[in-house]
């Protein structure tokens, strides 16, 4: 970061000696993972200068929003949705939960034994090393597993937290009780905002946020060729960036890079050698700067070709309709787009093991690595219905459980090469 960000990070109130040590620690873990690669399509030079603003010029633009009196919120969850935020002028940004870090001031309020996921995010708000989370104000926690739940009662200590109660299952009255959740948080929204949200800004944002899952749609369409013009890692910094960035800026920028991807379809020019293993990954989602799994598969001769993740397709997969007239018949159709979600809170949950399945034959891929996080008791548990499903299709799988550490790097670089090593016999 070229400018001086410190007085507005000091007027945020973070701890700018703890800070300090996190920003010395991923520009060198960014060069190494990605600024390294081969044949990187140009236009991800974007890409490379926004992680690299990613306290700095984006956290300015949330503060300009503020100024005018504009809100932030805050999330940890594809569930929430961003339509109903940006109808009421407000900005949603996800939060930081892809590293170590506060584990010292964490351990005082949650247990030891707790997934890598709530422990980040816990402690970026309590380290106060996450200017994103000094910015917001609202966070909006969601019931996807015990955990979180629990932990976001102790946040709402420290910063006000709306949380949203997910269904458990996709009953008609499950449906029901998930679109009496929205209307509530449509109204807690309008009151921090102080907007009215109306058919007209909704039906706007629905399309602005549909045309950002569209452009995302046709990056990820392009990963089905022979040759693949992108890296997984490329990919899945893109799904983590989307998450954060000006929305319109975004989708403009990765239509610019679609069609440098295309071309490089058509003219032959992949990253990959023909007889790349091509892997699927799915699991626990992976926050910036969660990049070790990927860059682990990816330098050790393989591609990865999609992520059945929320940081990959269950992002953005489904488009809300953008038919209906009134605020509530909108609503609906984005309870209805959002309930479709395969995470593993749902019970049963058939839908995320069809659509790895569907996804094996589209992305012709030659097998399937199962990230989990561990003490993440939802996807670890459910890893074992992916397994069966799979090995009843003939569909190679293996299962991995990681922290946000890097001491099991070598153990697992061993176990991806000799499954690797097991798909090209």
């Amino acid at each position: 970061m070229g400018n001086d960000y410190r007085p507005m990070w000091e007027s945020l109130g973070l701890d700018l000696e703890a800070h300090d040590q996190l920003l010395n620690v991923l520009p060198p873990t960014y060069g190494d993972v990605y600024l390294k690669q081969e044949n990187r399509p140009d236009k991800m030079e974007y890409f490379d200068f926004v992680f690299n603003e990613i306290h700095g010029l984006r956290i300015q633009e949330l503060q300009e929003h503020k100024a005018k009196g504009g809100k932030v919120v805050g999330a940890y969850c594809v569930f929430v949705p961003e339509e109903i935020v940006r109808a009421a002028g407000g900005v949603l940004v996800g939060l930081c939960s892809g590293v170590e870090i506060g584990s010292a001031q964490v351990e005082k309020v949650l247990p030891k034994n707790i997934c890598s996921l709530i422990k980040s995010f816990m402690g970026f708000k309590l380290a106060r090393i996450c200017p994103y989370f000094e910015c917001c104000d609202l966070i909006v926690g969601e019931t996807t597993c015990d955990g979180k739940k629990k932990a976001f009662e102790i946040l709402n200590d420290y910063v006000p937290v709306h949380v949203l109660e997910i269904p458990q299952m996709r009953r008609e009255k499950d449906r029901q009780f998930w679109f009496g959740e929205l209307q509530d948080f449509l109204k807690t929204v309008e009151e921090y905002t102080g907007n009215k949200i109306t058919p007209e800004s909704l039906r706007r944002s629905i399309k602005e946020i549909n045309a950002k899952r569209s452009v995302l749609l046709r990056l990820n369409e392009l990963r089905k060729n022979d040759v693949l013009p992108i890296s997984g890692k490329d990919s899945l910094l893109i799904e983590q960036i989307a998450m954060y960035d000006d929305v319109d800026r975004f989708t403009s920028q990765v239509n610019g890079l679609c069609e440098e991807l295309e071309t490089r379809v058509r003219e032959g020019k992949g990253v990959n050698k023909p007889d790349s293993p091509r892997i699927i990954l799915t699991g626990t989602p992976m926050a910036i700067p969660n990049w070790k799994v990927s860059h682990l598969i990816e330098s050790s001769s393989a591609i990865i070709v999609a992520e059945e993740m929320c940081t990959g397709l269950r992002y953005f997969e489904n488009l809300v309709s953008e038919e209906g007239e009134s605020v509530d018949q909108m609503l609906k159709s984005i309870a209805d787009r959002y309930i479709e979600t395969n995470c593993a809170c749902f019970t049963p949950n058939e839908g995320r093991t069809e659509e790895l399945v569907r996804l094996a034959k589209e992305y012709k891929a030659d097998g399937v690595i199962n990230c989990s996080l561990i003490f993440c008791d939802p996807y670890m548990i459910e890893a074992n219905r992916v397994e069966k499903t799979l090995k009843d299709h003939g569909i190679p799988l293996l299962r991995i459980e990681t922290d946000y550490g890097q001491e099991d790097s070598g153990q697992l670089k061993t176990r991806i090469e000799a499954f690797l090593e097991m798909i090209k016999r």
